[in-house]
């Protein structure tokens, strides 16, 4: 429930950002009418804080109206409005996990897609077992942004009521998905790495205390249950092309005073190792036996002979500052999946191979033979490191 206490000036700074023209100025005073789906936008604008929204205690709720499974439709930067953007790898992943649990539910896998333009998107999501896709079109959607994306996220949400959302645990989805959580008082579970139902509730199990245990999650007081989950740890199904989802257009009034970050300047590089290592194709890995991080430069020149080859790290590199967080591969830091995995230097301890096993080819490279590297490995070289790397570089230039 939506009140509005005495204290309201009856400014009408609530009214413009309002995406469904719910709120109007009558007598000096805000006033909703029903089309309001508490979505929280007023409330953030109000100077006077005297919009409050009361929630229901979620032990009271009733879920017996909330169905359907959600996806959060992760798109590419375009360079300007007439390039078009593509849809993510983990959007498929994500729709191919989400088709499992509709099945099993019996309900409807639905894609939620906010851009300024659609290009057919419908194909490619349909072809991976989207039922529906929820499209919100405005110009206000060309780039990302926390508040609006999270404001219409959550007037859907409060309009259709699904029982599940997804969304792929990057920078975009780790940015939007508590927001929404947040701004629907429900509960939400980070990082997932596997999903499943059990008892009509959504089981999210994701690594906990540093990838030493695997936690077992259920929100039985949330609607939606909500999760983040690991890019390259869902495979994503065959396509079926020709298969198309329903279209279901929505409408939403976004006022741009809504936009509190405003992106001045956008930069595309396409240097050597530019690719994020989650989207790489091909990753050259190195460990604590690479020693010093001057030697783990050797990677990076061994990475740019190999087209879309990215450099990657085991935590122990990470861990002496051979390389940043960002590029390291493991339960404790990124999942991967690329087509071509060479891991120099790296024992292989249980939380870097769950973060690297489901690579095509791994070729691994140690001196000790009973290292548990070599149980994934294709191809096992045992030699030193510093021997083979620099002969390898030789060859590729050759």
């Amino acid at each position: 429930m939506i009140e509005v206490s005495k204290k309201c000036i009856g400014c009408g700074k609530c009214v413009p950002v309002c995406p469904f023209a719910a709120v109007q100025v009558m007598n000096k005073m805000a006033v909703m009418n029903e089309a309001c789906t508490l979505c929280g936008a007023c409330v953030q604008v109000c100077p006077v804080e005297a919009i409050v929204i009361n929630r229901e205690k979620a032990s009271a709720r009733d879920h017996s109206g909330y169905k359907g499974v959600w996806v959060f439709v992760e798109m590419t930067d375009a360079a300007d409005k007439a390039s078009a953007k593509k849809i993510r790898q983990v959007t498929f992943e994500l729709l191919s996990a989400g088709r499992r649990l509709a099945d099993e539910l019996k309900e409807d896998l639905c894609a939620v897609l906010l851009t300024d333009k659609n290009h057919g998107y419908e194909k490619e999501l349909g072809a991976y077992g989207a039922d529906k896709v929820y499209l919100v079109e405005h110009d206000e959607l060309f780039e990302y942004n926390t508040d609006i994306f999270s404001t219409v996220i959550v007037s859907l949400v409060n309009r259709h009521k699904p029982s599940m959302m997804l969304y792929g645990a990057t920078i975009r989805g780790r940015d939007l998905a508590p927001r929404v959580a947040a701004t629907l008082y429900v509960g939400l579970t980070a990082d997932c790495t596997a999903l499943a139902v059990k008892d009509g509730l959504l089981l999210q199990s994701r690594p906990a205390f540093g990838g030493n245990i695997m936690a077992d999650i259920l929100s039985p007081n949330s609607r939606p249950q909500m999760a983040t989950v690991r890019p390259n740890v869902m495979k994503p199904g065959a396509p079926v092309h020709g298969r198309l989802a329903l279209v279901v257009r929505e409408s939403a009034k976004i006022d741009k005073s809504l936009r509190r970050v405003k992106v001045l300047e956008r930069k595309i590089v396409n240097e050597c190792g530019a690719v994020k290592i989650e989207d790489a194709k091909v990753i050259v890995s190195g460990g604590r036996g690479m020693k010093t991080k001057e030697k783990f430069a050797l990677l990076e020149e061994l990475s740019c002979l190999l087209p879309g080859g990215v450099v990657g790290a085991s935590r122990a590199a990470v861990d002496l500052g051979f390389k940043e967080k960002a590029r390291q591969v493991g339960q404790s830091g990124t999942t991967v999946s690329p087509r071509l995995y060479l891991a120099f230097g790296i024992s292989g301890a249980v939380q870097h191979i769950v973060g690297m096993k489901a690579s095509d080819v791994i070729i691994a490279v140690n001196k000790d033979p009973n290292a548990p590297i070599f149980n994934v490995a294709k191809y096992g070289i045992v030699g030193d490191v510093h021997e083979i790397l620099p002969k390898l570089i030789e060859a590729l230039k050759k």
